[in-house]
């Protein structure tokens, strides 16, 4: 953790949903007049998309069925903790980009599926902004749960998680089904190893939870509204958190533990607003303090 420096990490399981707490942050940098460093953790996969299809199948032919792109051998969890720590140490790292479509791929001319070079990180940021699958990892080889000043979980019940990447990788992505269901169980050792345990360091996780039926969530014709849903808000450390605060500006919030406040999904937006503009504002009084002390 740095004062000078400070880091910010999303941390979820593909289709969980850290793009739109993503999109929250943007909205607060913006307002805030904020420079963030955005590091997206697609980036630090080991192998590009091509290269990945050919281990993949080289494993299978080996008998190994559990290929995924959560576990430690297909991801670059040194390089990523050394940019954190390089980050917290001098505000300085280096990075790339993995363009996953035409989309993003076109103004570097590049196919999709490939990584960028990797490049220095932009001088004079005000925080480094990390989303991804690895943002609070710890193995005997790393611990990049210990850098991030504040570590988020997203982390929607494991029905709606799966309705949700069903649903992008079937209209967004063009896959079928049984490929979709096929990459869920690929990924389960690894999601059970990897993904699950990190959210014992999350500072705060966010959990959706429908209010409708996802009992056969392979059969779902489409995702939950956020109507539909309530979202779950556990606090790792609730002093300091203002429940009653939160409770009177939410409508139909409650509380469930000491540390645990339930929103509407609707609500879900105005809660992160709510609950991580004072955070952001405490980081930048600690980074003017720190550096006036320079």
């Amino acid at each position: 953790m740095s004062a000078r420096h400070p880091i910010i990490a999303i941390t979820g399981s593909s289709g969980a949903g850290t793009s739109s707490v993503t999109r929250t942050f943007q909205n607060i940098f913006r307002r805030e007049k904020l420079q963030a460093a955005v590091i997206e953790g697609d980036s630090f996969h080991r192998y590009d998309r091509k290269d990945m299809r050919a281990r993949q199948a080289e494993a299978e032919k080996s008998g190994d069925r559990n290929f995924s792109h959560f576990g430690s051998e297909n991801n670059l969890f040194e390089e990523l903790e050394l940019l954190f720590r390089s980050y917290g140490e001098s505000g300085t790292g280096r990075s790339r980009k993995y363009l996953h479509d035409p989309v993003e791929a076109a103004p570097y001319q590049q196919e999709p599926g490939t990584f960028t070079p990797w490049q220095d990180l932009p001088p004079d940021t005000d925080m480094l902004f990390y989303e991804g699958l690895h943002g609070a990892v710890v193995t005997p080889e790393v611990n990049i749960a210990r850098h991030p000043d504040l570590l988020i979980g997203v982390v929607p019940v494991i029905n709606l998680e799966w309705i949700q990447k069903l649903y992008r990788d079937k209209h967004v992505r063009g896959y079928s089904t049984e490929a979709v269901t096929d990459t869920i169980l690929r990924r389960m050792p690894d999601y059970v190893n990897f993904i699950c345990p990190q959210f014992e360091h999350t500072h705060v996780n966010f959990q959706r939870v429908p209010v409708v039926d996802t009992s056969n969530p392979f059969i779902a014709r489409d995702i939950p509204a956020a109507d539909e849903s309530m979202v779950v808000i556990r606090f790792a450390n609730p002093k300091g958190i203002d429940f009653p605060y939160l409770l009177n500006m939410i409508n139909d919030s409650f509380m469930s533990r000491a540390n645990t406040i339930v929103v509407p999904g609707g609500k879900m937006e105005l809660a992160m607003q709510l609950i991580f503009t004072p955070f952001i504002w405490r980081m930048q009084e600690r980074r003017r303090n720190a550096l006036g002390a320079l």
